[in-house]
């Protein structure tokens, strides 16, 4: 008999806790295992040994279906980065302690990029300490980014309220006369799937977006401005998605540039000033404002009415409009993880290999976390128009399937009704 112990980690989605409840429902059909435990607040929670036995909270079969609806981490979230443990192990020397003193053989991570760092580094201080504690990555993040999977668990919903949300801005903007250009800004540092997932709606009959920006390509303000003055003697109201990470190259730094001329090298200037150079634990930035610096450019340079919509933190958690398709493939991907520990693996990420798209197939498999952490996937070159500025029909069948199917969302007085955990449980 052993525990096991299973921690949520990074930005919260609509599908993560539906991962928690694969682990968990999977840990109770087996009879090996004992107690599951949550760690509050992620990795933190296995530092300071902050643990909830999740079998006095989660009771019932309704109980398991109202969390795997319930949007965010249930359990908290961090953003710890450890460190080289062969430079300081002082805090994996907790985290071991922790876990033997709960009896926890298996350790499962639901996370994105960092959190695989995590799992990659656990898994390997453990295999040097010759202690016997499994560890398996659980993928999740919206932006799609991870490495080796066809997709991630948190993206088809995400994606779904993406396009969902741009359609109803298209209603919106559609009804005056005189013309407009709304500057749909979507999260993605890096990479440009979420962004790039709004052209699902042209699958639909639908022109907008007109044009869709992602950080996969280089980003100029004048060529910018070409392509609104064209959608706009064609469209009276255009319609531009635009990840957050994008750059803008900033001419103002003619000496900057002179300078690098000077040794023969192409100048793209430095990224302009809207972003706050404020950096998580990972050194990833925190974004946002290129949507408002685009407003001022098009009020600026063209002089019609123009707004700038951030989606921020929703496109996040909107269960109200998640992917069933999401839903279902999280909660088995963290039932796999479970699967994978009891068969001696360790030091793994569940992954999903796509067989085919229509009809839409995909099996789960397992990749080393070495090869997924601190990596990134982007778009494919032929995802993008050779313009740049949009993205190619044959992308939608990457898309399409990712988005569908609706669960029977539970109520209460008209408001979606949330499994949550009493704050003084968390503490």
């Amino acid at each position: 008999m052993m525990n096991i112990a299973v921690a949520q980690s990074g930005g919260p989605t609509c599908a993560i806790n539906s991962s928690l409840v694969g682990v968990f429902k999977e840990a109770i059909k087996e009879p090996e295992i004992d107690a599951v435990f949550g760690s509050v607040n992620g990795i933190e929670g296995i530092i300071h040994n902050h643990l909830v036995d999740l079998k006095t909270l989660i009771f019932t079969n309704d109980d398991m279906e109202l969390l795997r609806q319930t949007p965010s981490t249930v359990l908290g979230s961090c953003r710890y980065k450890l460190p080289d443990y062969n430079e300081d192990d002082s805090v994996y020397k907790k985290i071991l302690e922790t876990l033997k003193q709960r009896q926890i053989g298996a350790f499962f991570y639901i996370g994105g990029n960092d959190s695989m760092d995590t799992v990659n580094k656990l898994s390997e201080y453990f295999r040097r300490e010759a202690a016997d504690i499994k560890v398996i990555g659980i993928p999740k993040t919206i932006d799609n980014d991870l490495c080796i999977t066809d997709h991630t668990p948190g993206f088809g919903s995400a994606a779904k309220y993406v396009a969902a949300t741009m359609q109803e801005i298209v209603r919106d903007s559609s009804v005056y006369s005189m013309p407009s250009v709304t500057i749909v800004e979507v999260m993605g540092r890096h990479a440009g799937w979420l962004t790039a997932s709004s052209a699902v709606l042209h699958d639909l009959g639908e022109t907008a977006p007109h044009l869709i920006y992602v950080p996969e390509r280089s980003f100029y303000v004048d060529a910018f401005m070409k392509d609104v003055r064209q959608e706009m003697a064609k469209h009276k109201a255009v319609i531009v998605a635009v990840s957050e990470g994008i750059e803008v190259p900033d001419v103002s730094a003619p000496a900057a540039c002179a300078e690098k001329n000077s040794g023969g090298e192409e100048c793209e200037g430095a990224a302009v000033s809207y972003r706050s150079g404020v950096v998580d634990n990972f050194g990833h930035k925190y974004l946002s404002g290129i949507g408002k610096y685009l407003e001022e450019a098009v009020r600026k340079e063209i002089g019609c009415k123009v707004r700038s919509i951030e989606l921020n933190v929703m496109q996040r958690c909107s269960s109200h409009i998640c992917s069933r398709t999401d839903i279902d493939e999280a909660e088995a991907v963290g039932a796999a993880g479970v699967r994978c520990a009891l068969s001696g693996e360790t030091g793994k990420v569940m992954v999903f290999r796509r067989v085919n798209d229509m009809p839409y197939t995909i099996v789960i498999e397992t990749a080393n976390a070495a090869n997924i952490a601190n990596n990134e996937k982007f778009l494919p070159d032929e995802f993008i128009t050779p313009t740049g500025n949009n993205i190619c029909d044959s992308a939608l069948k990457y898309f399409l399937p990712l988005i569908q199917g609706e669960l029977n969302i539970i109520m209460d007085r008209g408001i979606p009704k949330h499994f949550t955990i009493q704050e003084s449980v968390l503490k």
